[in-house]
């Protein structure tokens, strides 16, 4: 790996599907610009209502969830992506199986 850049060939290859009854997270980069976390998501778990305290981007790469952004619902699929303002509630159901990008932006 080059310290001028990070390759990643696929994504979705980096998780098996993740244990029953679970959620899990790898951060694959933290720089001082970002930080991008891999999440992979069991059928039926939730990360319940929260806010970051700095912009975000969530990318679905696989995968069927439910995203609530403030007092939106949404339906996500494999490449939803939806970028959130710091402070905004929001929280992800996932309906199948998903694997799912959060960048966050350090400002």
């Amino acid at each position: 790996m080059s310290n001028q850049y990070i390759f990643y060939e696929d994504l979705a290859a980096i998780f098996t599907d993740p244990p029953e009854d679970s959620i899990v997270s790898r951060t694959i980069t933290n720089t001082d610009d970002s930080r991008v976390i891999l999440f992979s998501f069991a059928p039926g778990q939730e990360l319940s209502e929260h806010t970051a305290s700095m912009p975000a981007i969530l990318h679905f790469i696989s995968g069927e969830a439910d995203v609530t952004l403030g007092e939106d619902a949404f339906a996500a699929q494999a490449n939803t992506w939806a970028h959130m303002e710091p402070n905004l509630p929001h929280s992800i159901y996932a309906k199948t199986a998903v694997s799912m990008l959060l960048i966050m932006i350090k400002k």
